[in-house]
């Protein structure tokens, strides 16, 4: 393990199906006025709305809404949340939902009190925040992103076919996060699959980078072989409280820095998938899923022993009688048998893309060099076309 780091991660996290109530213990640190964010209305169907209510209205709180968070997030949502907390000066932003609205309120966080446009200060200038930050505060009731434990925030610019991601420090990182597997178990099947596939993602763009022994490839070997167990239990049966609580735990430390530690780190299967959504608003994890193979097979004989170690210690390919080119393609071939196992979506068709749009979505692809292969956008282009129906 060659690299240097300085690891911290602040966020305090209850976990299991009686997590709830310990919400109340938070919200006693923070001041009177609580901005609750929420997404297109289910957790008032499954009842999570009222439980959290009762505890804000119990501990003596006043709320505050800013429901309808959609998920992608737009910058104009940004703002209406900007708008709410800074006239109302909250003292805690408590987003009840799944990634998108967590990565909503770290958004909302840094931006209500920024004097200039947060957009353009945080999304596309890359600066990071000077002005009063809004301490956030999470009920995770989706998994996949594991917003719930890192600093990122991504937000959608649709006038200028954008999508952007930006990872803030310490902290902007959610003071706490409760995290009961039970509120998962009402999540429409394809949002559970683009989960489970935004999770395994999350892991290959760190996992795909270095050439040293590095203990966190180690760690993310164990989260894989873990997740595709447990997805395979899952997709058969959605309400199996074990395998979902395994998935959510997975989907938290996939990304909450860790296996990060130590190397560098790909992203540009994030970066082309955030441009297919920025012109689709596609299901995050599917713009994922869809482009995944063809890049990997693109530059899999620039990272050619990872690819193999991926294939042994991940599938379980033998690399018997095999060149090691071989080997690592076989296991290609077996990520790509247990994506269609749990019903992904393969192909960028799929997600509404037309010929019209691959160069505006190569040009809003950001390319990075962490991985084993800087790409240009003509490649870029190729891997999209690779990525076409047929």
């Amino acid at each position: 393990m060659l690299g240097n780091f300085i690891y911290s991660n602040p966020t305090k996290l209850y976990f299991g199906d009686d997590s709830l109530k310990y919400l109340a213990d938070e919200l006693k640190k923070y001041g009177k006025k609580v901005l609750l964010t929420y997404g297109g209305g289910s957790i008032k169907k499954n009842g999570i709305y009222d439980d959290v209510i009762k505890i804000l209205n119990d501990c003596g709180k006043d709320v505050y809404e800013v429901p309808g968070v959609m998920s992608n997030p737009t910058v104009e949502k940004l703002y209406e949340g900007c708008k709410v907390a800074k006239e109302n000066d909250v003292d805690l932003i408590l987003a009840v939902g799944g990634g998108s609205v967590i990565d909503y309120a770290k958004g909302v966080s840094v931006s209500a009190h920024c004097e200039s446009d947060p957009w353009e200060k945080y999304y596309l200038k890359m600066e990071e925040p000077n002005n009063k930050i809004i301490p956030v505060g999470t009920v995770l009731t989706m998994v996949g992103t594991g917003s719930e434990m890192n600093g990122g925030s991504v937000i959608t610019n649709h006038e200028q076919k954008l999508k952007i991601g930006h990872v803030f420090g310490d902290d902007v990182m959610p003071k706490f996060s409760v995290l009961n597997p039970k509120y998962t178990l009402t999540v429409p099947k394809y949002q559970m699959t683009a989960g489970l596939f935004d999770i395994m993602s999350h892991i290959m763009e760190q996992y795909f980078s270095n050439t040293d022994d590095n203990t966190s490839d180690y760690i993310a070997e164990g989260l894989m072989r873990s997740l595709i167990h447990s997805s395979r239990i899952a997709v058969k049966d959605p309400q199996d409280y074990e395998a979902r609580s395994n998935i959510m735990w997975t989907a938290t430390w996939a990304l909450n820095t860790l296996i990060a530690m130590g190397k560098s780190t790909d992203w540009e299967v994030h970066m082309i998938g955030q441009a297919i959504g920025a012109y689709t608003d596609a299901t995050h994890g599917m713009t994922l899923s869809a482009v995944s193979l063809p890049y990997y097979r693109y530059i899999m004989k620039n990272g050619l022993e990872k690819f193999k170690r991926f294939a042994i210690n991940v599938w379980n390919v033998d690399p018997k009688g095999k060149t090691d080119e071989e080997t690592a393609s076989s296991g290609l071939d077996e990520l790509e048998k247990w994506m269609n196992d749990i019903g992904v979506v393969m192909n960028i068709t799929d997600l509404g893309v037309k010929d019209n749009m691959l160069d505006g979505i190569a040009d809003a692809t950001f390319l990075l060099d962490g991985g084993y292969k800087t790409l240009t956008k003509k490649e870029v282009i190729e891997i999209l076309k690779n990525s076409k129906k047929g």
